[in-house]
């Protein structure tokens, strides 16, 4: 490890030599400052590569560092020593900026993990790690990914909320990517797919003969991201027994495996998501409050598909073209009318749903051309759709009730046509026609009624299912 600076900011002369003493093997020259006036001295003299500073200055708080360092030097990652189980006082620095925090009496091999950790804060990263992007140039998206790269220079935990299916475990490997653990494992969990009597020996690992079963020593979740992150999807489905032995894992950094007489420190970093209001759930009594607060430090809000529906047309290209990639196929083009039909629609789904949409109508699409009747989009989602009523119809002399906005006037209209509230009922009429009578003039032969329909016999096939005709 190339040599580099480190500030240690402690009123006890020992502490400051235990630390220096301690990171001198990983090649970091410690700074000694006894007051916060001293350090902010030293700080203009010199460029250091990390902080680290007691709570309880004689003339202020680390916390006042903290803040100052966060505003004067951004990139100069700042880690905090404070009394054991002072939960409160550390998750206040870390919402200030502070990287990472260490109780006293701290133990050497975690205080050399979080400075190893911190030192790759400003270097390159892991050579060859491929990291996906948000995509999107909306403004929404970009405070989103603003955001991420902030809070990936830190080591507070993290809860991302948002409805499902707009990205959460991605932007959680874009924080992990993105920061100093980048090169070290990133794991996954669904919390609710984990049955309850499983989940301690999963989480914590076992000890050989534990319980029937365990022939040999297994580690457990937190074991497998050792170094890296722990990505505890649907943190919300989490039963009150787990949350409990969750919390003191946190809290104490260490775990103890199922059968074991002690406790193993972890290094792990631990990120959260939920597509429930977690704050809700500590007032109706099915969230620990104490867990909450540990685990949403920070949050990180990702926005519905709805509140960037300009992004559609981008997201829509890059997800086909990795479908099509996928497939061994050129990627296919959107029609117009299919653009639009897309924008409009409400997407409860979010990205989730759309990518589900354009992988089926990549299918369904033929001459390489995805057209509005491809996407086979639910009517009932669409945006101010108005209830059903009986089929009417319209003169040109007459008026419309509501507006309409499909891009001609009224006038152009044929004399007798279907509201346009009903149309897509009266075009599945004449599909469901078409089709009964191509089967008919074919005696249910379905591969030639596809070719008298001018249609592939897969999309002949999906048609009557979406149809009821199969």
């Amino acid at each position: 490890m190339e040599s580099c600076h480190a500030l240690i900011v402690d009123d006890e002369a020992d502490i400051r030599e235990l630390i220096g003493i301690t990171l001198l093997p990983l090649g970091v020259h410690c700074l000694p400052a006894d007051t916060l006036g001293a350090a902010r001295a030293l700080l203009k003299r010199q460029a250091f590569s990390l902080c680290i500073t007691d709570l309880r200055l004689p003339d202020g708080s680390g916390l006042e560092l903290v803040a100052h360092i966060q505003k004067q030097y951004p990139n100069l990652p700042v880690a905090v020593i404070t009394a054991h189980g002072n939960v409160e006082i550390a998750v206040e620095a870390l919402k200030l900026g502070a990287f990472d925090f260490v109780s006293k009496p701290f133990e050497l091999a975690a205080l050399r993990n979080m400075v190893t950790t911190a030192l790759r804060l400003n270097r390159n990263g892991a050579a060859g790690i491929h990291r996906p992007t948000l995509v999107g140039q909306s403004a929404t998206m970009a405070e989103v990914r603003a955001l991420i790269a902030k809070l990936a220079r830190s080591q507070a935990p993290i809860l991302i909320s948002g409805e499902s299916g707009t990205g959460k475990e991605l932007a959680a490997r874009l924080i992990h990517l993105s920061g100093p653990r980048a090169d070290q494992p990133f794991v996954p969990v669904n919390c609710g797919a984990i049955p309850e009597h499983l989940m301690e020996s999963e989480f914590f690992g076992y000890k050989k003969g534990s319980f029937t079963g365990a022939t040999q020593d297994k580690g457990g979740l937190f074991q497998a991201a050792r170094g890296g992150t722990l990505f505890l999807d649907e943190v919300a489905d989490l039963p009150m027994p787990m949350q409990v032995k969750l919390l003191r894992a946190l809290q104490e950094r260490a775990v103890r495996p199922v059968g074991a007489q002690a406790e193993i420190a972890t290094d792990v970093r631990v990120l959260s998501a939920s597509h429930k209001d977690l704050a809700t759930l500590v007032q109706n009594g099915a969230f620990r409050q104490d867990l909450f607060y540990r685990l949403n430090v920070i949050e990180l809000r990702l926005p519905s598909l709805r509140e960037h529906s300009e992004d559609i047309p981008e997201l829509a290209n890059a997800i086909l073209d990795r479908l099509s990639r996928q497939a061994g196929l050129p990627p296919p083009k959107l029609a117009p009318s299919t653009l639009a039909a897309l924008q409009v629609y409400s997407f409860p789904g979010n990205i989730r749903e759309l990518e589900n949409i354009l992988e089926r109508a990549l299918t369904l699409c033929e001459d390489g051309i995805i057209q509005a009747m491809d996407l086979s989009l639910p009517a009932s989602a669409e945006p101010a759709a108005p209830q059903p009523q009986p089929t009417t119809f319209a003169t040109v002399d007459e008026t419309p009730a509501t507006p309409i906005h499909h891009g001609f006037e009224p006038k152009t209209l044929p004399i007798l046509q279907p509201s346009v509230r009903n149309l897509e009922d009266y075009l599945e009429q004449i599909e469901r026609a078409a089709i009964l009578r191509a089967l008919e003039e074919t005696r249910y032969n379905k591969t030639a009624a596809a070719e008298k329909l001018g249609i592939t016999f897969r999309a002949l096939r999906y048609r009557l299912k979406k149809l009821r005709l199969d």
